[in-house]
């Protein structure tokens, strides 16, 4: 449980490095949060009411109105935390946090953004280099001089 708030604990650290475990325990808090958040809505009828969606942009009322304010709410508690990790995450692989806007902006662009998308997903799962880097010391405590002696 540690790893899934520990992002919220360095809310907006951009310097630094975060393990994979950090970045992707952070990543299955968010998705279980909004999943149990869109049952809660959904549970309410919120998107099966024929009539709210049958209208123009029923669907953003659906989320704009009742619970569904609440997954509005959080994505914004979560989104300053979520890029301050990948941006982490990254340093942790020894590239720069600007690398992730790249990510964002090709992800964008149609046919090439699913390219950009899983290769960006792939380099999240990679293991970040071994031992201190330009970006700060191994978060794993690994490789460092002081191990043998």
């Amino acid at each position: 449980m540690n790893w899934m708030i520990l992002p919220f604990k360095r809310y907006a650290e951009f310097s630094g490095r975060s393990r994979r475990m950090e970045y992707w325990m952070f990543t299955l808090l968010n998705v279980i949060v909004v999943t149990v958040l869109l049952v809660a809505t959904g549970s309410m009828g919120a998107f099966t009411d024929p009539e709210t969606m049958a209208e123009p942009g029923g669907g953003l009322m659906a989320l704009f109105g009742g619970l569904g304010i609440l997954i509005v709410v959080y994505g914004l508690a979560v989104l300053l935390p979520s890029i301050a990790v990948t941006v982490r995450r990254l340093h942790d692989r020894d590239m720069s946090g600007w690398w992730y806007l790249g990510a964002v902006v090709g992800g964008l662009i149609p046919f090439v953004g699913f390219l950009v998308s899983i290769a960006f997903l792939v380099l999240m799962a990679l293991p970040g280099t071994p031992g201190p880097n330009r970006f700060g010391p191994d978060p794993k405590g690994e490789g460092e001089a002081e191990t043998f002696a």
